[in-house]
């Protein structure tokens, strides 16, 4: 969430950050946003009685910022059909979907012995990180790695395509396929 918000803060760069939210108070990108004047807001998951009134109290506090694009970066919830039918949401991933969807990716790839790994941005469906595959970015597994160091580089890969996801999906539009996601500067090099 930083690196969009330093990101946009270049008029060039195509997209604004209009509004951070979070589930649990005090997190730490609230307290970065709102450092650089954006407004945010707080939807706790405790705070309500059940999976669907949280989901429709956060498409609530969502439409009222507006946005074109919702971002999911660390947000480890699953989005309802009350926030996905009014927003197009994208998602982070630390793994090369489809291969270790869900909430410990990173472990059960150290666990499953593969050599590469990865990042993955993706637009957010019903599933569980199920999506539509924006980009991915492969990141080898070296040894002795544990599940803090892969992580932590994989977490580098993921900063700079989700900014480089965002800001060509935002400039440059996008068309689904079936599954496959195009920009549209990647639709013009199609057609030439």
């Amino acid at each position: 969430m930083a690196a969009l918000v330093e990101a946009a803060s270049d008029p060039g760069y195509g997209a604004e950050v209009v509004a951070v939210g979070a589930d649990r108070e005090g997190a730490a990108g609230l307290k970065t946003a709102a450092d650089a004047g954006i407004p945010v807001f707080c939807t706790p998951f405790s705070a309500y009685p059940d999976r669907s009134a949280w989901n429709s109290a956060l498409a609530a506090e969502i439409a009222a910022h507006r946005p074109d694009l919702v971002v999911s970066a660390g947000f480890m919830r699953i989005l309802g059909p009350e926030v996905l039918a009014g927003n197009t949401v994208i998602n982070l991933h630390p793994a090369l979907l489809p291969a270790f969807p869900g909430a410990h990716a990173v472990r059960d790839a150290l666990a499953h012995g593969v050599k590469v790994t990865g990042a993955t941005v993706h637009f957010v469906d019903e599933g569980v990180d199920t999506g539509p595959i924006i980009d991915q970015v492969a990141v080898r597994v070296e040894p002795g790695d544990d599940e803090a160091a892969l992580h932590g580089r994989i977490k580098a890969v993921e900063q700079r395509m989700l900014v480089e996801a965002v800001g060509r999906l935002t400039r440059d539009g996008w068309r689904l396929d079936g599954r496959t996601v195009w920009t549209g500067k990647e639709r013009a090099e199609e057609n030439r």
